[in-house]
């Protein structure tokens, strides 16, 4: 699915291009605005992958030419998921799904959701015993590992058609589900975009659902920003700068992924053009301004209360870990 570039869009990541390094000139958005309270910012980084934190890769350039001098990309524990590295003080923003972000504010990490970037990162692929998420009943599922962000999303959609998603579904633990699924281990499981070019070349499975552009999930964010409360309520100059250098980016993303692949990879963050440039095509990075923020929480926070994942209502979920006023801000002066 190639995503169709609109003229705005293409005039914000034209913006965006002529902003740094990659860019070639000092960002005009910060000119007037007093200097960050800090020069220090930690950015995740998953070594060898996560081809979806393209625009949390690209902002640091930006970031160094708006005054936060000291940008550090850090891997943290890859044997957890990375929210962990932000609920552990290891970074100070994190990308990742909602129901990640909202399981960590759940367990009383002080962490602050700040924006969504996009949607799209999944497929539900299953054989031809499955033509619905209904049909996983009885079925055996692939994943990486039980309550890691693929095993939740599938749980929440399993439970959204009223399957009992720990009783009515066989999960199957292993390193590569789309390898247990080709050897007949596995009947159905999560592909990422990184695999759907193998999938769709090979005829392998079948697409049940899509967040790309199936209901309801396609209309919710799968990969939202979000920061340390500390880090955020500390320096909110650097926080605005941060988000903003991460949404011109998502801009340069969506208008120009070409270049925006080329330089992931040129820069060391990711191995393969291929990949990078397919999630890029596959994740609309361009609605950050159209999609609502809150509502994207409001709504996986409602799911995972329904399964019983978290005791909190999307009210309080809302209310504790969550901070629009810099987005709603840079709406405001990102405007094309």
């Amino acid at each position: 699915m190639q995503i169709i570039q609109n003229r705005r869009t293409f005039l914000a990541g034209a913006a965006a291009a002529g902003s740094a390094g990659l860019f070639k000139v000092r960002p005009t958005s910060a000119a007037g605005e007093p200097a960050p309270e800090t020069t220090t910012v930690r950015l995740g980084r998953w070594i060898g992958g996560a081809e979806c934190w393209a625009s949390l890769y690209l902002a640091g350039e930006l970031l160094r030419a708006d005054g936060l001098t000291n940008v550090r990309y850090v891997q943290g524990d890859t044997s957890v998921d990375n929210i962990e590295w932000l609920a552990g003080g290891v970074t100070d923003f994190d990308f990742n799904m909602p129901s990640m972000h909202i399981r960590t504010m759940e367990a009383g990490a002080p962490i602050k959701v700040l924006s969504g970037v996009h949607f799209g990162c999944f497929e539900l692929r299953a054989n031809d015993s499955i033509n619905s998420v209904a049909d996983l009943k009885g079925k055996r599922v692939g994943v990486w590992a039980v309550n890691d962000h693929p095993h939740v999303l599938l749980s929440l959609m399993a439970n959204y058609v009223g399957l009992d998603p720990a009783h009515d579904i066989q999960w199957i633990q292993g390193a590569s589900p789309m390898q247990g699924f080709m050897d007949g281990k596995v009947d159905a499981f999560l592909a990422f975009t990184t695999e759907f070019r193998k999938l769709r070349a090979e005829k392998i499975g079948h697409t049940i659902v899509s967040n790309a552009v199936d209901r309801p999930w396609s209309q919710y964010f799968c990969c939202m920003v979000a920061g340390s409360t500390d880090y955020v309520n500390k320096y909110p100059l650097a926080t605005k700068r941060v988000l903003r250098a991460i949404l011109k980016s998502a801009d340069l993303c969506a208008s120009n992924p070409t270049l925006a692949a080329q330089e992931l990879v040129d820069r060391g963050f990711l191995p393969s053009y291929d990949d990078a440039l397919i999630t890029l095509q596959e994740t609309p990075h361009d609605r950050w301004r159209d999609y609502d923020s809150e509502d994207s929480v409001r709504f996986y926070a409602l799911r995972m209360q329904e399964t019983g994942m978290i005791n909190s209502s999307p009210q309080q979920i809302i209310a504790n870990g969550t901070d629009f006023r810099f987005l709603e801000g840079l709406k405001r002066e990102l405007k094309t």
